[in-house]
């Protein structure tokens, strides 16, 4: 069984509700249809009911008794207007601004997941990552005991026998632009917790570098080794290790030769980069080149389940991400 397929199985056993905003997007349709046929979660959609299922009719889509919510129309608005307001009136927000905002279908959505009316939230399939992760900062916020939310990608890579079965975590590959070493520390823990409850195994981290244990000296190379000393310190118990060059990361025979005695190297199954160019390329070189399924990026560190969407995603994308939502809907 595929990894998506092992995830949505796990989705069916506890059913979660997800909120899609952009519902007249044509790929979030027919993932609403998709997702409606293999009953692995109920969706939500935000929009006007009357286009929104105009515009399904036109294309042949069925989403059947989806629900879709209109905050335009809604009998909740001046709630959750109000709740918003409290939530950020000490930085400034004004009632009047929060009553406009809360308009916004994202703001809306995010806001039924603030008051447990939904489990989980995905968008991103037109709007850009801090259109989704501004109002989810603003109305959810960052989960406890979290100091930063990063972004990383599931990446399955088909008739591959490193990671885990060609299942890796990538991060941060979609959020934080020039992480330090601290920042790099959280990313790589909240990683690991991402990769065993959605893959289930044990994480065994590699922090990236163009430097295997000092092959290189500079200060890029200095900020991967200070960013695993602060990792170790964190979570002993967690399998970590850098600087690693990416062959030395996930190949054995190259591990034995670079980095011997390393408890990662050889066979790492999270792979943290050292900055957002490096996740962003080496995620899209996989998905292209190595014709990889990429999940993502989906978010870790906010207080309940939110997924951005990279804007050239597939319907199939969506409806995959859906199903990844809702099981870490089920961790909450």
């Amino acid at each position: 069984m595929s990894f998506i397929d092992q995830i949505k199985e796990r989705a069916r056993q506890e059913i979660k509700t997800i909120v899609l905003p952009e519902a007249t997007d044509l790929r979030i349709l027919e993932a609403a249809e998709m997702v409606k046929n293999e009953g692995y979660a109920k969706v939500i959609l935000v929009g006007n009911e009357q286009e929104v299922r105009q515009i399904a009719r036109e294309k042949g889509i069925d989403i059947g008794d989806t629900k879709i919510v209109d905050p335009l129309k809604s009998d909740k608005i001046n709630e959750y207007a109000n709740t918003l307001y409290e939530l950020r009136k000490a930085k400034g927000m004004t009632e009047e601004q929060a009553h406009q905002l809360i308009l916004d279908p994202v703001y809306y959505g995010m806001m039924m997941v603030k008051l447990n009316e939904a489990d989980g939230l995905v968008s991103g399939a037109a709007h850009s990552t801090s259109d989704t992760l501004r109002p989810a900062l603003q109305i959810l916020r960052t989960a406890p005991g979290t100091k930063l939310v990063s972004a990383f990608f599931v990446m399955v890579v088909p008739n591959c026998e490193y990671g885990a079965n060609g299942t890796f975590v990538f991060a941060d590959s979609g959020l934080n632009e020039e992480p330090n070493s601290e920042a790099l520390s959280e990313i790589a823990i909240s990683s690991s917790k991402s990769f065993e409850q959605l893959v289930g195994q044990q994480a065994k981290v590699a922090m990236l570098s163009y430097s295997t244990y000092g092959s290189a000296h500079s200060a890029s190379t200095e900020k991967i080794i200070e960013a695993t000393k602060l990792v170790k310190e964190k979570a002993p118990e967690l399998l970590v290790d850098g600087e690693l060059q990416l062959d030395a990361a996930i190949i054995p025979e190259v591990a034995a030769s670079k980095a011997k005695g390393s408890p990662v190297a050889g066979n790492a199954n999270v792979l943290v980069f050292p900055d957002l160019g490096a996740g962003n390329i080496g995620y899209k070189l996989v998905q292209r080149l190595a014709k990889a399924e990429a999940y993502g990026p989906l978010c870790q560190g906010i207080a309940k389940p939110v997924n951005d969407l990279s804007r050239g995603c597939s319907s199939k994308d969506v409806a995959g991400v859906v199903a990844i939502t809702a099981v870490q809907a089920q961790g909450k």
